[in-house]
């Protein structure tokens, strides 16, 4: 028997699955913030990486937007600490709880079968990348040569390609970076034995671990954990499975089949999703602004579905194409996505290029806009705001009062 729920409810689990319920806690130490940015992403699962730095890079948004202001370089402590977590392809490129290693047995072995990455593997760089990380240590790929065998992004160098093959591989591991660059080392060093062989795991193409059908029904698990309450397109997306080993497998895991009303595709929730609801708990959402690749938006049909907004990053559409900026950041206010705002940093100056509001009353967004940009703005260390365009230009005038009522009452 299928349980029904309210479109409403299921957006409320969703946040409150995500951490954005409720006020940001106090700071605290840094071995304090540097906790919680551990315990987020343990409950987030996957925190997904990306070059791009507008305010910042979006896996410190990612705890921003749960914590407020907390220190910068506590969130870097947290995920590049060379032991509580490691990098590897989830959702995409993504920082992971190291208890997840032995789950992407499966995609190593894949990666294994294929014997290439985008470029043909030579085993000779393989046996130079190796014998290099056991003599020496820890690599990044300036220590071994460099990145790239020309000035093109995908013309990578041998001793590149075969450095990230064994990561594919799992014969080594990134559990931090310097200077934005990947460290490598041999998994054998860094991943606790428990981690990388127990009894009964098996070995296939040289890939200790789980079976593959093993690692599928608990990264399922782990995929609905995180959504709280999801179609099989939401939970297979979390780590990119396959929605057709989420539908064979959620019943047989404990899922509870759900009917979210004004949903297409039918749906799974946890039990703990349900409970909590059962509880009546009325938290209020964080107000704050969120990365495109924060994983409560990061699966569009999702976040269509559970808020209303067709989100789409523009920073690879030309310019004169774009609607809403080059990273159109959502802002989240009292459970609705009722804004994007494309923000960069002039100096000390956080300049709104293009605010666009959602379909919605004008007050109630012009107040979310206000309260996000100028906690934005402290946190990076910016003393000014400068909104350049508001769309509907009729609602610059309610913007711009909402932002001066919010500094002074900041002040």
């Amino acid at each position: 028997m299928s349980v029904s729920i309210t479109a409403d409810q299921a957006r409320r689990i969703a946040l409150w699955r995500q951490g954005l319920l409720g006020s940001a806690p106090r700071p605290g130490k840094p071995d304090v913030q540097e906790q919680r940015v551990h315990d987020m992403v343990r409950s987030l699962g996957a925190v997904q990486l990306d070059t791009i730095s507008v305010l910042a890079r979006t896996h410190e948004l990612v705890a921003y937007a749960r914590f407020g202001a907390i220190d910068r370089t506590s969130i870097e402590a947290a995920y590049w600490n060379g032991d509580s977590s490691f990098e590897y392809w989830s959702h995409a490129a993504c920082i992971l709880p190291v208890e997840s290693w032995p789950l992407f047995a499966f995609r190593r072995r894949h990666y294994a079968r294929r014997g290439i990455r985008w470029h043909d593997v030579s085993k000779k760089s393989l046996d130079t990348v190796l014998a290099r990380l056991r003599s020496e240590g820890p690599l990044t790929t300036k220590d071994i040569g460099g990145a790239k065998a020309s000035g093109y992004w995908w013309d990578w160098s041998d001793s590149k390609i075969a450095m990230e093959h064994l990561l594919d591989t799992g014969v080594v591991v990134c559990t931090s970076r310097v200077g934005w660059r990947r460290v490598y080392d041999l998994a054998e060093r860094v991943i606790p034995t428990r981690l990388r062989a127990q009894r009964g795991w098996n070995d296939d193409e040289g890939v200790i671990g789980p079976s593959d059908a093993e690692c599928l029904r608990e990264l399922i698990l782990a995929g609905a954990d995180v959504m709280g309450v999801g179609t099989a397109d939401d939970i297979a997306d979390v780590h990119r499975l396959s929605k057709a080993d989420v539908r064979r497998n959620a019943a047989d895991l404990g899922l509870v089949s759900v009917h979210v009303r004004g949903w297409v595709e039918p749906a799974w929730a946890t039990a703990d999703a349900l409970e909590w609801l059962d509880q009546g708990s009325r938290a209020r959402s964080r107000t704050t602004v969120l990365s495109p690749f924060d994983s409560i938006i990061w699966h569009r049909p999702r976040t269509q579905r559970l808020f209303g907004m067709h989100h789409r990053l523009e920073a690879y559409t030309p310019a004169p194409k774009r609607v809403h900026g080059y990273f159109a950041m959502p802002v989240l206010h009292r459970g609705e996505l009722v804004a994007r705002v494309d923000p960069k940093r002039e100096g000390a100056v956080l300049v709104a290029s293009r605010v666009t509001l959602e379909e919605g009353p004008v007050a109630t967004a012009a107040a979310g806009i206000a309260l996000a940009l100028i906690e934005a703005a402290r946190w990076v260390g910016c003393e000014e705001i400068r909104i350049d365009e508001v769309i509907p230009a009729s609602a610059a005038r309610e913007v711009g009062a909402a932002l001066k009522d919010a500094r002074r009452l900041a002040s």
